[in-house]
């Protein structure tokens, strides 16, 4: 994966640069991030919010829910809606991107996927994948870099 990842809206309006590679990539599939994709399950990867360059456009933030209970604001485009990044429990220095959002969303596959317990039956998990029905511990999976790098921002692991 390159250093930098770039993205938009569906409509062209935002545009964004990821500055780094995200310190984790998560594909949860939880009810709450099935009902607010439309889809099986979300692809988010985890960057800090001064890492994201907004190249064009606004983005409007709305209240969505959460599977952990916690606020969860949505940062969306202005003009058509696309959801491009989530503020998991207000958190301001951290940002869950969505990965189909990317230009190129292979570029950050999947390092887990979570909250399997409530996984469509008929989505099929790559082999060896790390999945876990809830969640995992992050100061076992992920790298000693990314955990550094979220220590720096959060004060916490």
């Amino acid at each position: 994966m390159s250093e930098t990842l770039d993205g938009g809206c569906s409509c062209g309006s935002v545009r964004y640069s990821l500055m780094s590679r995200p310190m984790f990539v998560n594909c949860c599939h939880c009810t709450q991030c099935q009902r607010l994709t439309g889809g099986a399950f979300v692809i988010n990867a985890l960057i800090e919010t001064d890492r994201i360059e907004i190249l064009s456009g606004k983005t409007v933030v709305t209240p969505g829910p959460s599977e952990s209970g916690r606020p969860h604001d949505i940062h969306r485009c202005e003009t058509c809606a696309t959801a491009l990044w989530s503020d998991y429990g207000r958190r301001p220095a951290l940002r869950f991107v969505r990965v189909g959002a990317l230009d190129d969303p292979a570029a950050a596959p999947p390092d887990a996927h979570i909250f399997t317990r409530s996984k469509l039956p008929w989505v099929a998990l790559p082999a060896g994948a790390p999945a876990f029905e809830i969640y995992y511990d992050m100061k076992t999976l992920w790298p000693a870099e990314s955990l550094a790098r979220r220590r720096a921002i959060l004060g916490d692991v």
